[in-house]
């Protein structure tokens, strides 16, 4: 039976986690190392070790953790609910999540960038049969004629594509914009009209 952790290895397990987020989002896997992990955490090489056995193991862990952050918008999506109601929360909640958690954003995406080594099973796995559920409801509703009919597959991926890009192109859209813009507001309100003017039934 595992020992249950102390408060000091919580604290030194969130430390080093949040460490090596930052580090693995600048640098990507390749170019991150246990010594800079280490750096940033203000810990010991042996010391992380001791709690990861590798950085494969810290970057592992810090994949679990995001997708369950990252697919917790989707499983909120209520198939009693009104069909256009879920689906703008859905992409505000996506929108939020890029604006939260950017560091986490870019992870993710280096790691399918490099052909998903380290997470295909958890995305060939729990993510897809999350998909397929929620798209088989998209798809309900839009058989009662409740939403305009598009392939819900490819309404969700567009739904990621579009809210994930302003935490992985952040710079660029800043840059673009210019100063006096808020780009997480102003695309909020772009992307609900977007999806009520794709989505609303005839």
């Amino acid at each position: 039976m595992t020992k249950p952790r102390t408060r000091i290895q919580e604290k030194n397990s969130a430390t080093i986690l949040e460490a090596a987020l930052d580090v693995f989002s600048k640098q990507g896997f390749r170019g991150a190392t246990l010594d800079q992990i280490a750096d940033v955490a203000g810990l010991s090489k042996p010391n992380l070790l001791y709690y990861f056995p590798s950085k494969e193991a810290v970057h592992k862990a810090l994949l679990e953790r995001l997708l369950r952050t990252w697919l917790d918008p989707l499983r909120a999506l209520d198939p009693k609910g009104d069909p256009l109601a879920e689906i703008m929360a859905y992409v505000r909640r996506k929108l939020e999540l890029s604006r939260d958690y950017p560091r986490e954003s870019r992870l993710f995406a280096n790691e399918i960038l490099q052909g998903a080594p380290r997470i295909m099973e958890a995305i060939s796995g729990d993510l897809k049969t999350l998909v397929d559920e929620k798209a088989a409801v998209m798809e309900r509703w839009m058989s009662e004629g409740r939403l305009a009919r598009v392939p819900p597959h490819h309404l969700i991926f567009s739904i990621w594509a579009l809210t994930q890009h302003y935490a992985d192109f952040d710079v660029q859209v800043r840059a673009v914009l210019g100063t006096g813009h808020d780009p997480f507001t102003e695309a909020g309100a772009f992307l609900e009209t977007l999806f009520d003017r794709l989505l609303r039934a005839a």
